[in-house]
């Protein structure tokens, strides 16, 4: 099977094209949020609790890269980061970010660890 006829495939409702375009949009929206959310937070002189700034960048702590991709990300804290690989046409939605030269070190999260992380972020609001 191609990588064109996987992103055709559909479940009935949506392809898995849409489903992606759905999570990256969806997560540059939260991570948006955070970032005014941390903004506020910052400038009140009040202690962020929880996570903490959103980021960006083309490449992994160890200098590496995925062709065509970045990195998005909340949190740089060990046990608390949330990150995905979006694709580089989403890298000028994403100017609120802030961009560093290289990703925090990975703390080898899974994506059962990021739904996880997901679900405990509401915690903080």
């Amino acid at each position: 099977m191609t990588k064109k006829e996987v992103k055709a495939m559909s479940d009935g409702f949506h392809t898995f094209d849409e489903l992606y375009e759905h999570r990256n949009r969806l997560f540059i929206a939260l991570c948006r949020t955070e970032f005014l959310y941390y903004e506020k937070v910052i400038e009140s002189n009040v202690e962020p609790g929880g996570y903490d700034e959103v980021w960006r960048s083309l490449y992994h702590s160890d200098g590496t890269d995925y062709s065509d991709y970045f990195i998005l990300g909340i949190g740089t804290e060990k046990g608390k980061q949330i990150t995905y690989h979006l694709p580089l046409e989403y890298w000028k939605d994403t100017n609120f970010a802030k961009t560093l030269d290289k990703a925090p070190e990975w703390d080898k999260h899974t994506s059962k660890d990021v739904v996880k992380r997901l679900r405990d972020f509401n915690d903080y609001f």
